[in-house]
């Protein structure tokens, strides 16, 4: 997989860099200090090896390796019902980092993956989340319930979360950006929140949502 951006480079885990690939000789003493293989290449190769603002280095590195729910950790901890879109992703999980949330939950089928643009959006940040994958997410939920997880799930039917009190263990479930939640997560979970809205659209990009809700989530933290 090959990821980019100076930010990127700094945060990720050397261990999983196969070569990087450099047009800006200002990186060499870092690389060197690092003890990281390189090569220079002129930036017109770096062009044409990514579509991003790669800002002179584009690292190949190992494609990444999912966690399992053995390996949840923290008491705040999310899921993304499908989510499609890899921008959405890539803010959320940033967004997860900033806020100390250790452990995203995502379906295998039909759901985004960790690719190189969710890499790039992360900032770095998905160094430092867990990103979980399961086969379905209502058994999911079940075991977390049964560790002592409170689920909250965001539609705008749901009660207004700046009025609810959340538990010390919680899930927050987001939905795709077009279908929302599934009504089997929906089903299973145990409050149901919304976002106010006053303007004329009822709707907020998924990863500002999420945003929203993790930090009102928190507030008494």
């Amino acid at each position: 997989m090959l990821v980019y951006g100076r930010n990127v480079l700094k945060e990720l885990d050397k261990k999983k860099i196969r070569k990087i690939y450099i047009s800006s000789k200002e990186l060499i003493p870092y690389l060197k200090n690092e003890n990281l293989k390189y090569e220079f290449v002129p930036k017109q190769r770096l062009d044409q090896m990514v579509k991003g603002n790669h800002q002179g280095v584009v690292i190949d590195i190992y494609n990444y390796e999912y966690y399992s729910m053995d390996d949840i950790e923290g008491d705040f901890v999310l899921i993304l019902d499908h989510l499609e879109d890899p921008h959405n992703f890539g803010a959320i999980i940033r967004t997860c980092e900033c806020a100390g949330i250790k452990s995203i939950i995502i379906p295998k089928d039909r759901s985004v993956l960790v690719t190189d643009t969710v890499v790039h959006i992360s900032a770095g940040a998905i160094e430092h989340v867990k990103i979980i994958m399961v086969n379905n997410l209502t058994n999911a939920i079940d075991k977390l319930k049964k560790d002592g997880y409170f689920i909250y799930a965001a539609d705008m039917l749901g009660e207004n979360y700046q009025k609810v009190d959340y538990a010390s263990k919680k899930v927050l479930v987001i939905g795709s950006e077009g279908e929302g939640i599934s009504k089997r997560v929906l089903d299973n979970s145990d409050v149901v929140i919304s976002i106010s809205m006053k303007g004329q659209i009822n709707s907020l990009n998924a990863s500002v949502s999420a945003a929203i809700l993790i930090y009102g989530m928190n507030r008494n933290e």
